[in-house]
Order: structure tokens, then sequence, then C-alpha cells
């Protein structure tokens, strides 16, 4: 009979026995002895998927049902030179290759390509240009990539399968100039001294109806905050594509959903030009950086002076060539997800160069909600840990609370994509915005990455200088009287991400606000991510009507809260 210690001696080694993964097939990944630009530095990502009714790179995601990938790090790759991936490699889903399961599978190779940035500090990172894509890793041109190839591999037999880095993306175009859309591009000398290298600040401008045909008329302008627009989006001049090939959203469960964004861009276009339409100037902003596709429009310690890059360079730009009005009770900001975090986190920043933030299902607003988890009371990020059990975090959920992800799932995802938060996610970025920046030039991590272990000292550093709610009550004898009015905050009771918890936290603290902050916070019965106040059409089409639908209180606003001699006027014909 086996004694105790036997016992334990036995569990121990098959648990290192599991740990240690098994030799498996490798995968040599090679740059062409021809590419041009090398030699490179950057990430190269190997992405085996079931499905071949589109490339591997395009079946990436945190989710359960996600492609298979895995990553690892290159520093001057010549051409002609290979990276391997094997057994050891950190993956997502399965963490290794010794337990992806035996198959057949298409089989595609990345190389997401990183610049050197020596920066003002003296620091010398390497990281992702934007390059025109808004981070999007599968198309920013210049990275290479190789055709999909059919793989029968099995994990119980060594070998090595051989893929050439065969094709490159393209460059991708600047947008043209038309009647209602034009572009502004600038130099920022902040950013610029920032990252030791010319950096430039993009918008997006819809101008009125009678824009050319009325010099004489000074406008409103409104931020639209978000992601990295390609374009001016969701405004057409032409209905809607009688041929076009209907394509089903899987997250609204609406069938021909293209057609249906295709006609509430035409809707649009027919409001904005009709004779009874207020007249004003909407934004959308190219701010996409080395760590993501939007800077969060404040300013950091390792993105740089975005916040007063917008605020006192592009946007006066922008005034000064579109006749905006050019005072802060003419600017009004509103976005969802991150242009809601960014509408009320440049609101509170910037409180008298704005009259209104309409943040509309914004990620987190009081860091004791990382939506599940409290940054400065738990020990760890991904989970509810006891002294035998643990529960994880979930990362999305559905209206019914279904999950499809864990919070560790989606971290682990971003690793595999990219060390030094350099994956383009969501999680490196809130980190690469609101750390610290680390001894070796990247941003500090607020939890590790694998363990979820939370880091105090980063945590109360994200307090001190990024939490939202925080700020307002730690400040607001001097700020809320600055803030009256202004603050509107919209989010569904069952948001994907749980970004309701941190609202719940901001709005305890509003309701008891001296001043008072005159504002409003609202929820959606059962909705989902994004809901952005609108009770009366479901998040499919509400979220086609943001330069609409907070319209009328912004009107309203500036009615009650223009300064005696302001332009009323020559913006209403």
């Amino acid at each position: 009979m086996m004694t105790i210690k036997g016992i334990l001696r036995s569990a121990i080694a098959g648990v290192a026995l599991i740990a240690a993964p098994a030799a498996a097939e490798s995968f040599k990944i090679t740059v062409p002895s021809d590419a041009a630009d090398g030699p490179f530095d950057g990430r190269v990502l190997l992405i085996f998927s079931k499905d071949d009714a589109t490339e591997p790179r395009f079946q990436v995601k945190a989710a359960y049902d996600g492609a298979q990938i895995f990553g690892v790090d290159v520093d001057g790759l010549k051409p002609g030179e290979s990276a391997t991936i094997d057994t050891g490699t950190l993956g997502f889903p399965q963490e290794d290759l010794s337990i992806v399961p035996a198959g057949k599978y298409q089989v595609q190779a990345v190389l997401h390509r990183y610049d050197t940035y020596h920066l003002a500090n003296g620091k010398t990172v390497k990281l992702p240009a934007p390059r025109g894509a808004g981070q999007n890793w599968r198309l920013e041109p210049g990275n290479l990539f190789s055709t999909p190839q059919s793989v029968d591999f099995d994990p119980s037999r060594e070998g090595e399968v051989a893929i050439a880095l065969n094709e490159v993306n393209p460059p991708i175009a600047e947008p043209e100039d038309t009647k209602y859309i034009r572009h502004i591009k600038i130099k920022s000398e902040k950013l610029s001294k920032f990252w030791g290298r010319d950096i430039f600040l993009r918008a997006h401008v819809l101008v009125p109806e009678g824009f050319d045909e009325h010099p004489e008329a000074h406008y409103p302008l409104m931020v639209f905050q978000g992601h990295f627009p390609a374009d001016f989006g969701g405004f057409r001049t032409t209905p809607p594509d009688e041929d076009i090939k209907c394509e089903y959203s899987d997250r609204f469960s609406m069938p021909c959903y293209n057609k249906v964004e295709q006609q509430e861009a035409y809707d649009f276009y027919q409001k904005w030009k009709s004779d009874d339409f207020p007249r004003y100037l909407v934004i959308e902003i190219d701010h996409s950086n080395p760590y993501y596709d939007d800077s969060y429009a404040v300013n950091s310690a390792n993105l740089g002076p975005y916040g007063d890059a917008l605020t006192y360079e592009l946007i006066p730009a922008v005034e000064k060539q579109f006749r905006g009005l050019g005072k802060g009770w003419s600017r009004f900001l509103y976005g969802g997800s991150t242009g809601g975090w960014e509408a009320l986190g440049v609101q509170v920043k910037y409180p008298e160069e704005y009259n209104g933030a309409f943040a509309a299902c914004p990620d987190p607003i009081d860091f004791r909600r990382m939506m599940l988890t409290d940054i400065y009371e738990d020990d760890n990020a991904y989970g509810f840990i006891g002294p035998f059990g643990r529960v994880d975090h979930p990362g999305h959920r559905d209206y019914l609370g279904q999950v499809t992800y864990t919070m560790e799932m989606e971290n682990r995802l971003e690793l595999v994509l990219g060390d030094k938060n350099r994956s383009g996610g969501q999680w490196d970025i809130w980190e690469a915005v609101f750390s610290p920046m680390g001894k070796d030039g990247y941003p500090e991590r607020l939890w590790d990455k694998r363990t979820g272990k939370i880091n105090p000292e980063v945590a109360a550093y994200w307090k001190e200088n990024f939490d939202l709610r925080y700020i307002m009550e730690r400040d607001w004898k001097t700020l809320g009287p600055k803030l009256q009015g202004k603050v509107h905050i919209y989010v569904g009771d069952m948001d994907n991400y749980y970004l309701n918890n941190a609202v719940y936290l901001m709005e305890d603290f509003l309701k008891k606000t001296d001043p008072p902050y005159q504002g409003e916070v609202d929820y959606g019965d059962r909705a989902e991510h994004c809901w952005n106040g609108d009770h009366a059409n479901p998040n499919a089409i509400s979220r086609l009507r943001y330069n609409t639908f907070y319209l009328p209180k912004i009107l309203k606003r500036i009615e009650d809260s223009a300064p005696q001699g302001a332009d009323l006027t020559s913006w209403k014909y």
C-alpha cells in the first residue's frame, strides 16, 4: 500500500509531467530573401483555423470559439531568416502546441512590424507604428503575411512545417474631400517632441449644408469620440445599394444589417441637408498611436500629451479652417464605449474648454469596478479566490448573462499578440494610458498578465490620475462649478462588459454633489453594449444616430449657457 508521502510524490510528479509540454511539430516562418525594408523587428504570429471561409488572421478573437494563435518576438530578423514557433510558445485558446488537437487546419502567419522610437526622456522603445489601418495588425500596411495553407497537424508527431511570409499589406490611401466631408491633417508639435519624430493628427469634418455659400457663418463643434475612423462614418449621399449582398449581424441578431446601416446613413444625409435642420460641425478624430487605435484623448506618461494636443492644437486648427465658433460654450463631446470614457474624461480634464459630455456605455469611470475587479481592494484581477476555491471573472456576457470568455482569456490573448503592451488590445491600452512609464520605457503593469496579481502602487497611480469618479469627488469643490450641467452618462444594465457597474458608483457620488451636478444618468433595461440613452430604439439603430440624438439637449445647453454677446445667429440659416 502506498503511503501518504508516496501518493503526494506521485501527484506532484504527475503535475510536473502535465505542465512540461511534450515535443510536437514546430513551425518555421521565413521572411523572403528579397523582402524590402528589412531587417525586421516585431511579432510573428501563427494562426490555426478550422474554417476556410475567411483567412485565419480574421478569425482571431478572445472568445472560446476563436482561432488558435501563437506569437513570438523577432528582433533584427533579416530577409531569408526565420522565426520558430514550437512547444513552450504561449498560445490562445490552447496554451501550447502540444495540446492543440490533431487535425487538418488552415494555417497562416503574420509579421506585425515594430518601429524604433527614441523618446524625449531618453528611453528607446520598439512599437508598432500606426500606418493607416487603426492599429489592426491584420491589415496594417507593411506587415508581412503568408498565403493560408492546409496543414495536417499532429502534436504527437515531431517535425517541422515551413511557412513563407510571401505577401505584404499594401498602403492605404488618404480619404478624399467631398461636398460635405472634408479632412485636415496637422503636425503636433507637442506629440512630436514627446515621441522624437513627426506625429500627425487628423480630423474628418462633416460640414453643414450651405457651408461654402455662407462664408459669414461660424458654427458650434461636435466632437464625436471613439475608435479609429478611416473616414467620417455613417453618412452617405446615395440610397442603399439595391444589389447589396446581405450580411447578418451576429451582434444584433439582425439580417441584412449592412443595408440597415446604409439606410440610416442616407437618412442622416437627408436630415442634414434639410432646410430646418440646425447647422453645426461634426468631427471624428484619427489619433491612432503606437499602442492603440486611439489615445483616450488625455495626457499620458506612455502616450504623451494627447489631451493637450487635441484640445489646444487640433481643435483650434479645425475651428480656424472650418469656421468654428472657437469657444468652450460652443464645443460638445459625445461617444460610446472608449468614446464614452473619452467624452467624460476630456470634459473632466478640460472643464472649461467644452460645454457638455454625453458619455454612452463608457469604459470604467470608477476603478473600483474595472468590469468586475476592484483594483484597490482585490489581490487578483482574474477572479474571486478563497482558501480552497476560485471563481474566474467573466470578460463578456450577453443580455441573459451567458459568458463567452473570461478576463484571463482576454489578457492572455493580448500577451500572445504582443508583450510590453504591444497587442493593440483593450487591457493593454488601459495600462498604456493609465500607468506610469517603467524603467524600460514601456508601461508598468497593473497586474501580472499571466497570474492576475495586482500591483497596488500602480493602482494608486491610476486612482490619482485617471479614476474619473475619484478625481471628480476629490476636486469637486473647484471642479463642480465648472461641470454643472455638463455631465450626462448612459449605459445598459446588461452591458456586455459590465460597464454599468462603474456607472452605478459614479451615480452614487453625483447624487450627493454640492453644488449639484445638474446632469443626467440613465439606464437601459436589459440593454447591452453600447446603449446611449435611446429608449425608443434598439442598440442596432440608436448606435447609428449619435450625431443627431443628443442635438436637442445640446441646443438647449447652448441657449442656457452661451455668454452675453455670443454668436447665436450666423449659423442659423
